[in-house]
Parts: C-alpha cells; structure tokens; sequence
C-alpha cells in the first residue's frame, strides 16, 4: 500500500484522500484512513464527507466503509478514452503479450509517477503490484526510467531532483546522482531495467513510446520473475519489445496523439 502524499490547499488534500482510499484496493473505514494521516481528524472527516456527498466516494453504512464513487469511475472512463494510449495500443500490447508469453505492461509518465493505463497477465500469472489504474514511482521502475530518461535534458533533472526516494528494495536507486547515471546509460542504450527495484523477484526490460519529437509519450515493459528468467534472458525480448512500441508510436501518431 502506497503512503500518504499530502496535497496542498483544499483540492490537493480531496485528491490525497481519494489517492488514500484509492489505495487500499478493498473498502476502507475511517479509523484507518486515519491512521497515519497528515490531516487532523476533524479536516479528514470534513474532506471524506464532502467528497462522498459529491459521488467521488461512497459509503456503506452497514459495513461503514469508504470506497471509490461512482462519478470517479466515469470520469476516469472519460480520461482513459480521451488521453490515454491504451485504446490505440490494444493491438501491439495484445500482439507481444502472445508472442513472449510474459507480462506486459503499458504505463504513462506524470511527473515523477507511473500511471499503468493497460496490463496483460502472463501465461502463467504471477502475483505482483501493477494493475491498469494503479499509480507508481518513475524511478524504481522499467516504464517509469524508460520515460524519464528520454524528457528533456532540463525536464528530467527538475523531475529528478524533486523526487522523493525510497528504498524498497536492496537494489533500488535512492538518491538523484544514481538514478541520473542510470538514465544516462538508459538513453543511450535504448532500453530501461527493472533489477528488483521495486518488488522483491520481480525483473523487467521496458522501452519507451516516443513521438515524432523524440518525446516519450508512454512506455512498454515486459515483465517476470526472477523465478522464471536471469536479468540476462530479458535480451531476447528486446526486439519484439521495441517493435512494439514503435508500432504503439506510430498508431499514436497517426491519431494526432498529444506530445
């Protein structure tokens, strides 16, 4: 479960409690929203009213839990619709979830997050974070460095320097310096990696979607287990990953997709 991210003035703390609740991928009660919030009680309870009375989120009285609204539901429809590569990705994410048989992610930069807007299980599931929807950290993750290390030069120091580190694994790049150097190699090279940065067993090779300009406009992995396949064995799906998303980029371009 992600931490608390605190937003600032009154929209930016509604959007934290929705993230929050959001969160917890089950109906949530009070009292453990609660826990941990960097809200006072009473700010908290006036928030989780309001957004409830709006449809952003609903409550069982029976159970008296919390859980995501309706009129969220709709509008994240309207925006996976609207901005979201996945409708124009469906067949290249579908094509390499056959042919390599593994996970296949496709995620979407903002600004030093992950947004997985569409995932296909492998052959033989296995159990890991991601899920189309779900929000995670650019910098411990194949698609989230795939992407920033192909912004701006400027873009991707302001992103990186005001990022937040955490180390969730022993291999996670926790400071700015490493993570730099890393994206330099990444740039270069074509490709990002996943070592267990993020989850414990779990390893990937990812590839950005890029625009005409260069800009990288979402981003693709292909993902296992370290019970499966060596960070070496990953070199065989680099061809069909970066086939793919060409063919995601050029579908996009076609759509006129924004860059």
């Amino acid at each position: 479960m992600e931490h608390w991210v605190a937003g600032d003035g009154t929209v930016g703390k509604a959007f934290a409690v929705l993230d929050r609740v959001a969160s917890f991928g089950r109906p949530v009660r009070f009292g453990e929203l609660l826990d941990g919030s960097p809200f006072p009680k009473a700010t908290l309870y006036r928030l989780v009213q309001t957004l409830t009375g709006e449809g952003a989120l609903h409550y069982d009285e029976e159970r008296q839990t919390y859980s995501v609204g309706l009129r969220l539901v709709g509008l994240a429809h309207s925006a996976w619709a609207q901005s979201s590569l996945a409708p124009i990705a469906r067949p290249a994410v579908d094509a390499l979830s056959l042919e390599c048989g593994e996970t296949v992610h496709l995620a979407q930069l903002d600004g030093g997050q992950v947004l997985y807007v569409d995932k296909r299980n492998a052959l033989k599931p296995i159990e890991m974070y991601s899920q189309a929807g779900k929000v995670g950290p650019a910098y411990c993750t194949g698609v989230g460095k795939a992407m920033l290390a192909f912004l701006p030069d400027e873009q991707m120091v302001s992103v990186v320097e005001k990022q937040a580190f955490y180390r969730f694994t022993s291999t996670t790049l926790a400071n700015a310096n490493a993570l730099k150097a890393e994206l330099t190699v990444i740039r270069s090279d074509g490709v990002a990696y996943d070592r267990e940065e993020h989850e414990p067993g779990i390893i990937c090779i990812a590839a950005p979607v890029l625009s005409r300009r260069g800009m990288p406009i979402g981003a693709l992995s292909i993902t296992t287990s370290t019970q499966r396949h060596t960070l070496d064995d990953l070199e065989i799906f680099r061809q069909p990953l970066l086939s793919a998303a060409t063919t995601i980029a050029d579908a996009a371009e076609a759509w006129q997709f924004p860059a």
